[in-house]
């Protein structure tokens, strides 16, 4: 491992590169910001070895841009891509995506915004229940969403005009746009040629083959294979939970070289549990979520949290109800999927045989109880908001002050998608993660108003009026 023959002196700036790349996949000379690229190239040679050994992840450098290709171990339905005022893409938008970069690949140095909206609109005609109109505002609005995804990562760079003012008016305003064709290049390189697949599963493959149905997240039991797939679980996720694994996964999960190896190529800290594991990021760069963090959301999601785990560890209080978690069948995720496949656009001439990807091995036996988790009902988290609410409503943003239920939904997505609970029809599961946010102890800063310019200085803390963690 190269990462453990670095100098002292410079192990801080490897493992920096480490998680830039871990948590982009792709940098160019201007995102994530204009000092990455530099840095990955630095240590390109040291990176490319230590990924492809410890993760199984293709690590290529050229002079323009850095693009790791992971290996995905399942489907996750909650990380979607986002624009750049946040907003989560849908359907419409991946398509607009795919069929912008398609474009992109086949035109020229420069292309104005309004000529590859005609490309896509003619492209998108082709794909059922896909439509480009340049005459509706929606279309007009999802279809600059797409467009500024790849600006923001320098695919297209902005050399005249305003694609905001062509989305409210396209006949009154226009953008131009310079491609970077290495770029587009980087962005799209599918390991297998989509013509030919029949279903998403293909893509959840090793050099050993696509996945069989009942294997997916449960590949056959090469200790190389399951060490790997346990160290990109440790960088992928942000708790790795025993309960959610093979025997095997257990056993190298426990063993201290597994996480230690992440250690020593990312800079990140185990937190070890009775439970799992979790990497801490002390930079707290290199989750795509910060937390704890600023905003009303984050900071509701904060004190709900240790909320909950007061609740869950009161030993005084009446025993709440254990339930197994629900069942997250990858091959149910995956079914719908491939259910929004356009069969249209397969080369059925060669097209992967679908009972060879469908085809289901034995069932794996697992004679173990499921584990049980608390169930906070809907009830106890609308009385605990509504507390949480009195307290420190003053301090949360307008919009939030009078839509508690709407505060309630959004800080119990993002516990959610940080496994520290997990959302059921009733209510949430709190999973064991969530502990450690016990005992959150909060104080409001107050701004006190100075009636007289003149009049003597007020003593005390004058910066700021929200909920801060001690």
């Amino acid at each position: 491992m190269r990462a453990r023959t670095v100098s002292p002196l410079e192990i801080d700036t490897y493992q920096r590169a480490a998680r830039v790349i871990l948590s982009n996949h792709l940098v160019t000379q201007t995102y994530p910001d204009r000092l990455a690229l530099p840095l990955l190239r630095r240590w390109a040679t040291e990176l490319r070895e230590d990924l492809l050994e410890l993760f199984g992840y293709r690590f290529e450098v050229t002079e323009t841009t850095a693009r790791l290709f992971t290996v995905p171990d399942r489907l996750v339905p909650d990380t979607p891509a986002r624009t750049p005022s946040d907003r989560t893409f849908d359907r419409h938008r991946y398509a607009y995506l795919a069929l912008t970069l398609a474009a992109l690949g086949r035109a020229g140095n420069q292309i104005t915004l309004s000529e590859l909206a005609d490309h896509v609109a003619t492209e998108a005609a082709q794909v059922p229940g896909v439509t480009l109109s340049t005459e509706r505002a929606a279309d007009r609005d999802a279809f600059v969403d797409a467009v500024a995804w790849l600006a923001a990562r320098g695919a297209i760079v902005l050399a005249d005009g305003d694609a905001g003012g062509w989305a409210s008016n396209p006949d009154a305003d226009e953008a131009l746009y310079d491609i970077d064709r290495s770029v587009v290049i980087a962005l799209f390189r599918p390991p297998r040629v989509l013509q030919h697949l029949t279903s998403v599963r293909s893509l959840l493959a090793v050099e050993k083959g696509p996945l069989q149905e009942d294997t997916i997240g449960h590949r056959p039991a090469d200790p190389r294979e399951t060490v790997r797939r346990m160290r990109r679980a440790l960088v992928e996720r942000p708790v790795v939970y025993a309960d959610e694994l093979t025997d095997d996964e257990r056993l190298q999960l426990a063993l201290p070289r597994t996480a230690g190896a992440v250690e020593d190529l990312t800079g990140l800290v185990a937190e070890r549990r009775a439970e799992g594991v979790a990497m801490i990021d002390p930079s707290g760069r290199m989750s795509d979520i910060r937390f704890p963090s600023t905003g009303t959301i984050s900071q509701v999601a904060l004190l709900l949290a240790g909320e909950v785990a007061d609740r869950v560890l009161d030993p005084d209080a009446p025993r709440l109800q254990h339930r197994p978690l629900p069942d997250s069948s990858q091959l149910e995720l995956a079914t719908q999927l491939d259910a929004a496949i356009p069969t249209a656009g397969i080369f059925e001439q060669l097209a992967e045989d679908p009972a060879a990807v469908s085809a289901a091995s034995p069932p794996v036996e697992n004679a173990a109880e499921p584990a049980r988790y608390p169930l906070l009902d809907d009830a106890w988290l609308a009385d605990a908001v509504g507390g949480l609410a009195r307290q420190f409503g003053r301090t949360f943003a307008a919009q939030w002050q009078a839509d508690h239920a709407g505060l309630r939904r959004n800080a119990i997505a993002l516990l959610d998608r940080l496994d520290l609970i997990r959302e059921v029809d009733d209510g949430v599961l709190a999973l064991p993660a969530i502990a450690r946010f016990r005992g959150v102890v909060v104080n409001i800063r107050h701004r006190n108003a100075q009636s007289d310019l003149f009049h003597e200085p007020v003593t005390g803390r004058t910066d700021g009026n929200r909920p801060v963690e001690k």
